[in-house]
């Protein structure tokens, strides 16, 4: 616990300061996490040092030119975890490893990327990317708590049995709420579109959750890593924003703020 309160406010100064700052911050995360990845994924053999260079392309593509230069540096990791497969001469199915590899690349590469991406938005970065933050907080914060207290119906009882539809409810309301209130007025997706900024994280968030929960469950482990004591792994703090940060990067930009 007191690792993690340590930790929070030079992480959080790096994304008020964006720019490489935050790069060399996106970097070291997706390292970890995907470390973490391929101890989950390591019965299906995959290209370890392909998933790392492709990730991480596609955070410095995030940086130097935007979506489509993230998209670019991702698909970096496609030829050379074929050619590492082919030197390496691993037993494991090509679809399979490179299939792993780029699974992992894609999700936590481009997921943090477009954490890169919300804080590049122009002229309304910060507030961008603090905003999808802490909606994402407000959302877990609220659906634990009211889970907790009122939570009877299950949401997903196969892959994560503590998780209900009652605090799916209040962690949505809760996303909306805090988001509608931080963009107020702003100028920046303010008014309705505020609202439908939340309702997305409000829905992206607890599925990033979920998909987490799912390779958790499928190599039969219950936290990703130990990096953060109690709090679980890199990957365990980071799962909702994986999936938040990148449908929150594609309404700003629908709404023609990216």
């Amino acid at each position: 616990m007191l690792f993690a309160v340590l930790l929070l406010p030079p992480v959080l100064g790096l994304v008020y300061l964006g720019g490489w700052w935050l790069a060399i911050l996106a970097a070291f995360a997706a390292s970890v996490a995907l470390h973490e990845v391929f101890r989950l994924f390591r019965q299906l053999r995959p290209v370890a040092l392909a998933g790392f260079a492709g990730a991480i392309a596609a955070i410095v593509g995030a940086r130097i030119g935007g979506a489509e230069w993230a998209l670019a540096g991702f698909m970096l990791t496609l030829p050379v975890a074929f050619l590492l497969k082919g030197i390496g001469g691993t037993r494991a199915p090509t679809a399979v490893s490179v299939g792993s590899t780029l699974l992992a690349s894609a999700w936590i590469g481009l997921g943090i990327a477009h954490i890169v991406l919300v804080r590049e938005v122009p002229e309304h970065g910060q507030l961008a990317v603090f905003t999808v933050l802490l909606a994402v907080f407000a959302d877990d914060t609220a659906a634990y708590f009211a889970g907790r207290l009122f939570g009877r119906h299950k949401l997903a009882p196969a892959i994560s049995p503590g998780k209900t539809w009652e605090g799916f409810v209040a962690g949505s309301a809760a996303a909306i709420f805090v988001t509608w209130i931080a963009l107020y007025e702003t100028g920046f997706v303010d008014g309705y579109r505020s609202i439908v900024l939340g309702a997305v994280i409000a829905v992206a968030a607890p599925l990033g959750d979920l998909f987490e929960s799912a390779l958790k469950r499928d190599a039969e482990v219950k936290d990703a890593g130990r990096l953060l004591g109690a709090h679980g792994g890199m990957l365990d703090r980071l799962d909702a924003h994986l999936f938040a940060a990148v449908a929150a990067y594609y309404v700003i930009a629908a709404f023609g703020f990216a």
